[in-house]
């Protein structure tokens, strides 16, 4: 147990280095996204937070099953999405509940997804500005980690798109 908080704050220590710089690399420029003023009202990080004595990874993830199959369902459509780039990502704080990334890729919160080539999946996120360098990698959630069924201590490669809502 004191090996996974250990693993869980090196992944989300490393996350903010800045010898990741050429993990990242960005689709081409495309006109930008649309920011209105309902993007932030759309985007839904709230969610129940773990408990205080959380210590498993079950604890930390408290999402529900209905949310966890609503982010795998809507990310199957994918049609017409933006893709916005490549980039390593880091667990972000496990504490942080809901399905997110942060990420330098996106300039407003919105909505988006997620894809792991290496293990064929891909979910639906709520995208949120991280202020960091281009190429810096980005901060998934735990929740966001376990659906791409990506090793929580490692730094897997994904591609990211915006969707339309």
């Amino acid at each position: 147990m004191k090996r996974f908080v250990c693993l869980v704050a090196f992944a989300a220590g490393l996350s903010g280095c800045d010898v990741l710089p050429t993990m990242q690399r960005q689709a081409p420029p495309s006109e930008p996204a649309p920011e209105s003023a309902d993007a932030e009202a759309e985007v839904q990080t709230a969610g129940i937070a773990p408990p205080a004595n959380a210590r498993t990874v079950d604890e930390f993830d408290t999402t529900t099953e209905e949310e966890r199959t609503a982010a795998v369902e809507a990310a199957q459509s994918g049609g017409g999405d933006r893709d916005l780039g490549i980039t390593v990502a880091s667990l972000g704080a496990a504490s942080d509940p809901g399905i997110w990334m942060k990420t330098p890729l996106v300039s407003a919160p919105g909505k988006g997804r997620v894809e792991y080539p290496a293990k064929g999946t891909t979910v639906a996120v709520d995208l949120i500005p991280l202020d960091a360098e281009p190429g810096s990698g980005s901060q998934l959630s735990l929740a966001a980690m376990r659906l791409l069924e990506a090793d929580l201590t490692g730094l897997p490669e994904v591609r990211v798109f915006a969707t339309g809502g």
